[in-house]
């Protein structure tokens, strides 16, 4: 049932534009050019632009582009929507190859464009672990130096990635989802025939993040994006394009500038900075020393200040107590019995037949019942009669 749904949620997602725009041709040397159906000229500068066929784990055969730019830094990895393939988008990868000072790899899912195979939730992954396989050995671009740029349904694939790689550059989800079946139904919950579980990779994400979404997404809405962007670990200043759609955000100037600013970010990020701004961002959690309930004893305890003594002080769970300057209302008999130990409280004993037989001798008033809990009999404050 779950993969007949898996199938089902597939159709949905994926739809690769037929005709593909784009063919490809072998050149005489043994290179490969993209040549567009509608006009039978050669696409692209062939000084600047690599045409690959790259061999996944799943046995297809999927096209990319890579776009040299001499002044770049850093690579930026594009996975597409659902709608486009390569030959629609060679114009735009063009601007962000200039305008952002990058390397640029675009690649086609299996089933989209000259690709082999069909587009599915297991063939994206492989098709994009494929394609940082190629950049790795090919073009020697290691993570330290790679961006993951992933648009709609491209924001599944750029997460599962990402997910992977602890030391990535940066990660931009344009108009990402949360999950398939978010986008279809609504839903609040995953389930686990579900394609592309984002809201449950962003939180592997350790990297800066950043998020595009346009308020007026009718495809994907605004609030898939502000969730992305809430549970990253590291997120970026998000860019919420006010009355920007689903397809149209690149034509709002605010998109480039935006993803301007966030390249150069990154490109100056250094090891030590960054260590400095996930430090940083630590520090500034709340921290509370009271009030946090741990299962065993529930809301009859609290945690300690002292990394020497154990989580709880409850009945069950304080025998192991090191540290009484930390520990406000001891209550076992045997933490009652070491404040004997202390110097500044002196030889004050809670219980006549102390369990702690290297404490007793030092008792010179075992004055408490066996019935007495109260910790303030051991060290002198409390002001009732004690029973003997």
């Amino acid at each position: 049932m779950g993969c007949m749904v898996s199938q089902l949620a597939a159709k949905f997602a994926f739809f690769p534009p037929c005709p593909p725009t784009y063919q490809l041709k072998k050149r005489d040397d043994g290179r490969l050019t993209v040549v567009s159906p509608a006009a039978p000229a050669v696409v692209g500068d062939e000084n600047s632009l690599d045409v690959l066929l790259v061999d996944t784990k799943n046995g297809n055969k999927i096209v990319a582009f890579y776009l040299r730019n001499p002044y770049a830094r850093l690579t930026l990895l594009y996975s597409h929507g659902n709608a486009a393939d390569l030959g629609q988008l060679y114009d735009l990868f063009v601007q962000l190859k200039v305008n952002l000072r990058v390397n640029l790899m675009g690649y086609d899912y299996s089933g989209y464009g000259a690709s082999t195979g069909k587009p599915s939730e297991s063939n994206t992954y492989a098709d994009i672990e494929a394609i940082y396989e190629c950049l790795e050995t090919q073009y020697g671009v290691s993570q330290e130096d790679l961006i993951l740029y992933g648009q709609s349904v491209g924001s599944g694939p750029t997460l599962h990635l990402a997910a992977k790689l602890p030391r990535l550059r940066g990660v931009v989800l344009h108009s990402g989802i949360l999950s398939g079946l978010r986008v279809l139904c609504h839903v609040k919950f995953t389930l686990c025939f579900d394609i592309y579980k984002n809201i449950n990779k962003i939180k592997k994400v350790k990297c800066p993040v950043l998020v595009i979404h346009g308020t007026e997404d009718d495809v994907v809405s605004w609030l898939h994006g502000n969730r992305l962007w809430k549970m990253a670990k590291e997120p970026y200043d998000p860019l919420w394009i006010k009355g920007g759609g689903h397809c149209n955000l690149e034509l709002y100037p605010d998109y480039i500038r935006h993803l301007c600013r966030f390249v150069l970010e990154m490109e100056n990020m250094t090891t030590e900075k960054r260590l400095k701004r996930i430090r940083q961002s630590v520090n500034l959690q709340p921290k509370s020393n009271k009030g946090s309930i741990c299962r065993c004893c529930r809301p009859h305890c609290c945690r300690l200040k002292c990394p020497e003594c154990s989580d709880c002080s409850c009945i069950k769970c304080s025998w192991s107590f090191r540290c009484f300057e930390c520990c406000w209302k001891p209550s076992c008999f045997k933490c009652c019995c070491q404040f004997c130990k202390i110097p500044s409280l002196g030889p004050k004993c809670c219980y006549k037949k102390c369990l702690t037989p290297g404490c007793f001798p030092c008792c010179s008033r075992p004055s408490c019942s066996i019935k007495c809990f109260c910790w303030q009999c051991c060290v002198g404050k409390h002001g009732g009669k004690q029973n003997g």
